[in-house]
């Protein structure tokens, strides 16, 4: 099975490996696919395995990444997944190698990526880019780190932007903030509005539309970020059930 580049010639006909798919009435691949096709004049790529599978990397230049982090002449990637029956299969290894051969011949400085300390929901592992060489350049409240592979000994080290590193917003209730980088925001968030209108709860969803908005986010995940009285909850996409139960353990509701 050979790997392919899903580019603007081919975006409508190909699947794009999301563990998603639309019903009647809902569009949310059609969503990320929206997205994807307003960034590939950014210079995203999107590299997947030849079958219906949950198997591929999209990266992008980190200067046109949705963001808050500043790594000049680096490549961001911003979804890395492998899963399934295709695991063990070395698919993540090729894929990985792709995107860091595209890299140095597109005369970058390496690759950067966020993560987490311990593995979470939506962000790439972080054992196996440290097994593969990737390294710790910065950190974000709770638990989100910055993790590079440079190409060379003396190249610029990437850092998270300032706005970013904390974890606070100046707002009370609970605020969401989210992209349409995902294609399961577009299907989760309107429940997660509608829940909480439902049961009173003080609830704000911020769309993060712009580049410029995301590089200024709160949060180093702008796909989904969700806070409580101010303070980052989390970067799980939420179902409409972990949702109401963390809103009982926070006490936003009874």
């Amino acid at each position: 099975m050979s790997i392919i580049t899903v580019d603007i010639s081919n975006i409508d006909e190909e699947h794009i490996c999301c563990a998603i798919s639309d019903k009647k009435g809902e569009n949310c691949v059609g969503s990320k696919k929206t997205w994807m096709k307003e960034r590939f004049k950014d210079g995203l790529v999107f590299k997947k395995l030849d079958e219906r599978g949950k198997v591929f990397i999209e990266y992008i230049p980190a200067e046109k990444a949705f963001v808050p982090i500043i790594a000049p002449k680096y490549m961001f990637i911003n979804c890395f997944w492998v899963s399934g029956k295709y695991k063990g299969q070395g698919y993540g290894n090729k894929l990985l190698s792709e995107c860091i051969k595209d890299a140095k011949n597109k005369k970058k400085n390496g690759i950067v990526v966020v993560s987490s300390k311990k593995k979470k929901p939506f962000l790439s592992d972080p054992s196996y880019l440290k097994y593969k060489g990737f390294k710790v350049c910065d950190e974000a409240k709770p638990y989100f780190e910055l993790l590079y592979y440079p190409f060379k000994e003396n190249s610029i080290v990437p850092k998270f932007k300032t706005c970013a590193k904390e974890g606070i917003i100046n707002k009370k209730g609970v605020v969401l903030y989210y992209t349409n980088q995902c294609p399961h925001t577009d299907k989760y968030v309107p429940i997660i509005e509608e829940v909480s209108q439902k049961n009173k709860i003080d609830f704000t969803s911020i769309k993060i539309n712009t580049l410029k908005e995301a590089q200024m986010a709160p949060s180093p995940f702008t796909t989904y970020s969700l806070f409580i009285n101010g303070r980052f909850e989390t970067n799980e996409i939420l179902s409409e059930k972990k949702y109401l139960k963390i809103m009982r353990e926070k006490e936003i509701m009874d």
